[in-house]
């Protein structure tokens, strides 16, 4: 069992990362961290009130003193790895998470400081496992023998890239997408955000641009030490607030330079096995994708567990007036899309040797 701390744990991403790693068959969560007003509560005292997992917190970590996430030392002391889901200013989180990894502390982020760092891998498992190989630059820039820094990607796209990316092989030039959010990717519950029923918010902030841009670093290739993004398909989003409590789901139109037939498309979906499936990782889900044939779904409500929140599920798919297909896909937001996404990065990265007792 390798053991884990989590940065930023009293947050909504930071109780998911809580709540998952509870009876892990391969990490233990040995330290809790938050910022300093939390520090030197029990964790149960820290999220008292604000709980907002379906299940109880868990025994084995309600009782640990919360610590300062700050204080890089201590928590290197009790840990093998951390998890950082931290609420902080960009150059703030990335200076704490370079200072883990200099302290030879591996850092498995959700945050976005380091998604745009050429030698940080940012990744989704089934998609870009070998852009893992760019840790050993990475440590040289570093200087450090364990320590380093991988991210995964904005919850935004966790639904429609993994769509397009068993269609690569037909050449998708253009990508219009408009992904549908729920409020917990805000870090918001319906108590703490009530002025989003019966309504819908238009704008999520930075939001669109991610989604437009980090597909492209995900696809991009490993040159001398650096990822380098790919030049396509262009991507064009909106990114619009729902009340909906998690599941994000995405309205997708795609061009291709040669246009599948349906079952083509549907027959790449149904072939397609990632990395993680194949080595049987405890979080993989078995298939990644998955089609429903009814015509009303996916739908949140319905379709968000999917394979224990880590699946997507598409759906709708049919011919495009202007593109030439489109179709609908569901992600888990705070499962996939969050700390689930970073729990499956950890554990190919213990797979391939990467993370180890210290």
């Amino acid at each position: 069992m390798l053991k884990v701390g989590v940065l930023g744990a009293t947050g909504m991403v930071g109780q998911r990362f809580v709540a998952l790693l509870e009876n892990h068959p391969w990490f233990r969560v040995a330290a809790v961290a938050a910022s300093p007003s939390s520090a030197g509560k029990s964790y149960a005292d820290a999220v008292a009130g604000r709980w907002a997992m379906t299940g109880p917190i868990p025994a084995a970590t309600a009782g640990l003193v919360v610590g300062d996430a700050s204080d890089v030392a201590a928590m290197a002391d009790q840990v093998d790895f951390v998890f950082c889901a931290v609420d902080m200013p960009k150059a703030a989180t990335a200076a704490l998470e370079e200072a883990y990894a200099r302290a030879e502390v591996p850092v498995v982020s959700n945050n976005s400081a380091h998604r745009w760092t050429p030698d940080v891998p940012m990744m989704i498992p089934e998609i870009n496992a070998e852009h893992a190989g760019v840790i050993e630059a990475q440590r040289k820039r570093l200087g450090t023998e364990r320590g380093f820094i991988t991210v995964k990607p904005n919850c935004s796209i966790q639904s429609y890239v993994p769509a397009i990316h068993p269609l690569l092989s037909f050449g998708p030039t253009k990508i219009l997408v408009c992904t549908y959010q729920a409020i917990s990717g805000a870090g918001k519950t319906f108590t703490t955000y009530p002025e989003i029923l019966d309504n819908v918010v238009p704008y999520i902030g930075g939001e669109e641009e991610k989604s437009e841009n980090e597909p492209l670093k995900i696809w991009g290739s490993v040159v001398d030490g650096e990822i380098i993004k790919a030049a396509g398909p262009i991507i064009g989003a909106q990114c619009v607030r729902v009340p909906v409590s998690d599941g994000h789901l995405a309205a997708v139109s795609v061009a291709f330079e040669r246009p599948p037939a349906e079952d083509e498309l549907r027959g790449a979906w149904k072939e397609f096995s990632g990395r993680p499936q194949q080595l049987g990782l405890p979080s993989a889900p078995e298939p990644f994708l998955h089609y429903t044939e009814d015509e009303t779904r996916p739908q949140p409500a319905l379709d968000r567990d999917a394979g224990n929140g880590q699946a997507v599920t598409i759906g709708r798919l049919r011919a495009d007036p202007i593109f030439d297909w489109r179709f609908v896909a569901l992600s888990h937001n705070t499962v996939r899309g969050a700390a689930g996404g970073a729990v499956l990065t950890a554990e190919l990265l213990t797979s391939d040797g990467y993370l180890q007792a210290r």
